[in-house]
C-alpha cells in the first residue's frame, strides 16, 4: 500500500489525466443509458444496491483473472493477454454500460491494491481505456437490441473499435508515455519488437505487427468465452437485479 501511495504522489499529473479519461467514459455510458431509459419509459435508478453488489462480485472475479496472464509470441513480454474482460462484458450485457464500466474501473482499483503498479500507471490506463473501448460499443449496441444476433454483432463491433482505438492509443500516447515515465528511449522499446520480428523498425510497424494482432486475438477470445458463459449466467443474475 505504501508503494502505491508513493507512486500516486510521484505521478500525480498522470493519475489526474487517468481519472479524466475515466470520467469522460462514464459520461458516455451514463448518457447512453439515460437516452435508452427515456425511450422505454423506465424511471428507476441506473445503479441499484443489488447491481452494485453484483458489480463488486464480478470485479473481484475479473481481478483474479488478471493474475492468469500470458505472453504472446509476436509481442514483447510487457504485452500480456488475459481474460479479465469476460466478467466485465457479461455485466455490461446484463446490467448496461454504466455497470460494465464500473466493473472495469473496480477491477483496476483492486489490481492496484493487490499488486500495485509496475508501469507507473501506464499499464492500468491502457487496460482500462482499451477494455472500455471494447465493452462500451458492444454494450450500447446490445442495450438497444437485446438478442443473440446483436450480442454477436456487438462483440464484433467492440473488437474492431478496441483494435483501432487501442492500437492508435498505444502508438500515439501510451508507448511514448511509458518510455518517458520509465526513463528509457522509445527506440529501446522498438528494439524489443525488432528482436521478435525483424520487420519492426518504427512505432508504426511495432503497433501494426504487435498491438493490432494482440487486440484482435483478445477481442475474439473474450467474445467467444463471453457468449459461452452469458447464456448460462444471465437467467440467474437477472433474477437478482
Amino acid at each position: 500500500m505504501n508503494t502505491l501511495v508513493q507512486e500516486l504522489q510521484k505521478n500525480l499529473v498522470f493519475v489526474l489525466q487517468f481519472l479524466g479519461v475515466v470520467l469522460a467514459l462514464f459520461v458516455v455510458a451514463y448518457a447512453s443509458e439515460k437516452v435508452y431509459n427515456k425511450r422505454t419509459g423506465y424511471t428507476g435508478r441506473i445503479l441499484t444496491t443489488k447491481k452494485i453488489a453484483i458489480v463488486g462480485l464480478f470485479s473481484a472475479i475479473s481481478t483474479v483473472l488478471m493474475f492468469f496472464e500470458f505472453t504472446v509470441p509476436f509481442a514483447p513480454p510487457f504485452y500480456k493477454l488475459d481474460f479479465s474482460e469476460v466478467p466485465v462484458l457479461i455485466v455490461t450485457f446484463i446490467m448496461g454500460p454504466v455497470a460494465g464500466l464500473l466493473t472495469e474501473f473496480c477491477k483496476i482499483l483492486l489490481k492496484l491494491v493487490t499488486r500495485s503498479t509496475t508501469t507507473a500507471f501506464v499499464g492500468e490506463l491502457a487496460n482500462f481505456s482499451v477494455g472500455a473501448s471494447f465493452i462500451l460499443p458492444a454494450g450500447i449496441l446490445y442495450l438497444y437490441n437485446r438478442n443473440k444476433k446483436f450480442a454477436i454483432i456487438g462483440c464484433m463491433l467492440g473488437t474492431i473499435v478496441m483494435t483501432v482505438f487501442g492500437s492508435a492509443f498505444n502508438g500515439i500516447y501510451l508507448l511514448p508515455k511509458f518510455a518517458m515515465m520509465a526513463g528509457m528511449d522509445i527506440e529501446k522499446i522498438i528494439g524489443m519488437g525488432t528482436a521478435i520480428n525483424p520487420s519492426i523498425r518504427s512505432v508504426t510497424t511495432f503497433v501494426l505487427l504487435c498491438v493490432v494482432p494482440l487486440n484482435l486475438l483478445k477481442g475474439c477470445l473474450v467474445s467467444l468465452f463471453t457468449m459461452l458463459s452469458y447464456k448460462k449466467l444471465s437467467p440467474i443474475l437477472k433474477k437478482n437485479i
